[in-house]
């Protein structure tokens, strides 16, 4: 195996190594923790060896994975020395702080390669294993990886199940779990049943400790996230922001509308309601037959001085600042108000409470939806302020393995436009324009 070298940083970078059997959800919590750490700016990347691995095997069968193919074996060889070699190169040209190595590194001797090049490299390894006996939770990670992975794509479900429970066969002839005993002197944390029980050996840094506290709040049972902005406010009419008005008209048409189109996307399924403390989102819920929990930090982003005034009226009252919001708008902060990045630091709680639940509905604001939205589907930061989240629209997200499900459905209920372009004080005119940043919004599936 290569040796990589890098020059020495002050800064604590962090390799998460995974371990586990498959459809023990490596995957999908290693791609949690890249969206959150690159939520609260922390650089961060996942390299999955099974994608190094498909470049020389693009659907291999079971026997592909039996520890005497030596073919076999060395091709996954190549795989993640390849992954690795991209990893130490990200940390040193891009200056990377949290790399996830996504693979099942189910022996000691792989875990050791990988140890001592983290060690010479100056890189803190932590290892993450995922263990399970679960079988009903092993059936539901192989249910939705048959359906997701590019492996079995177009592959009859059935075959793909054998296969897949064949590959898992072949895997625990060489798997070697962390031992408490053995391992004493690594950094790792042993996950059992996601969450049934957690055993952390060895955190020691800031970093890490988040790291494992958020981690301690996943669960990967199926369930949908509904996101809808509140309806049209008397605000929103006459194009002011933030304030605290009521809806108008169209808005209490849609918080009507709302169950229904909730029933049709939910079925029978308990969900509960998270508003803010506003009343146009406690309008927006004021139908739906379900329990409702208010938060404060869903709250609008504060605007401060400029609560309650246009767009045009900003500009020609402040256009040094209204020129500073278009040039940084995620950094810029409202005179006595917020920034996008104050609404994504209050919001860390609502995202790690978010974790722990099944069927939530959230009805909020339109910066706050931004933030989440960029959270489940790993926005960049620059981008997430000029999404497009219009009104009387519900979103429907379906966190899977290896990616995030949306569904936007809309009410057949007129509303204006909120959105402002960059360079404009108007709003509305940009929706559907050439702003590259509304491709996220723009290419979800309509119903």
């Amino acid at each position: 195996m290569p040796v990589y070298t890098v020059s020495n940083v002050q800064n604590l970078r962090i390799c998460v190594v995974m371990v586990g059997l498959p459809a023990r959800g490596k995957s999908f919590i290693s791609q949690k923790i890249v969206r959150y750490l690159s939520w609260l700016s922390i650089k961060s990347k996942c390299f999955n060896v099974g994608n190094y691995r498909r470049q020389g095997a693009p659907r291999p069968s079971a026997e592909f994975f039996d520890a005497s193919n030596k073919e076999a074996y060395r091709i996954r060889e190549v795989a993640v020395t390849q992954a690795v070699e991209d990893m130490m190169n990200w940390f040193s040209d891009e200056e990377g702080v949290v790399a996830i190595l996504d693979a099942t590194n189910s022996t000691k001797e792989r875990r050791q390669w990988i140890l001592r090049l983290c060690r010479e490299n100056s890189i803190e390894p932590m290892f993450l294993e995922s263990w399970c006996d679960d079988k009903d939770l092993i059936l539901r990670n192989i249910a939705d990886v048959k359906t997701s992975s590019p492996d079995y794509k177009g592959i009859d479900p059935d075959v793909a199940t054998a296969d897949f429970l064949e590959r898992i066969a072949n895997y625990e002839q060489v798997y070697q779990p962390l031992d408490i005993t053995d391992d004493r002197d690594l950094t790792f944390v042993r996950m059992i049943n996601i969450a049934q029980q957690v055993i952390i050996n060895k955190v020691e840094t800031y970093l890490e400790s988040r790291i494992v506290f958020y981690v301690m709040n996943l669960h990967i049972k199926p369930r949908y996230i509904w996101l809808s902005r509140h309806g049209e406010s008397i605000y929103n009419i006459e194009k002011k922001i933030g304030g605290d008005s009521s809806l108008s008209e169209r808005g209490l048409k849609y918080a009507k509308k709302l169950p229904e189109l909730v029933r049709e996307s939910a079925g029978d399924r308990d969900l509960t309601v998270w508003t803010s403390t506003l009343i146009r989102t406690q309008e927006t819920a004021q139908h739906l037959p379900y329990k409702q929990l208010q938060w404060k930090a869903l709250d609008e982003l504060d605007a401060g001085e400029c609560d309650g005034m246009t767009y045009e009226e900003i500009e020609e009252k402040f256009p040094e600042d209204f020129k500073a919001r278009d040039e940084d708008k995620y950094e810029y902060r409202y005179r006595g108000g917020e920034s996008y990045r104050d609404v994504v630091i209050r919001l860390e709680p609502i995202i790690m409470e978010l974790e722990r639940q099944e069927n939530i509905l959230i009805i909020t604001h339109q910066a706050v939806l931004r933030c989440i939205y960029a959270y489940f589907m790993n926005v960049p930061q620059e981008e997430s302020p000029w999404m497009s989240i219009p009104l009387h629209t519900l979103i429907r997200l379906e966190p899977r393995a290896y990616a995030t499900h949306v569904t936007k459905i809309k009410a057949d209920i007129p509303a204006v436009s909120t959105y402002k372009g960059k360079g404009t004080s108007r709003v509305g005119e940009s929706e559907s324009g050439n702003n590259k940043s509304l491709h996220v919004l723009n290419s979800l599936n309509d119903k």
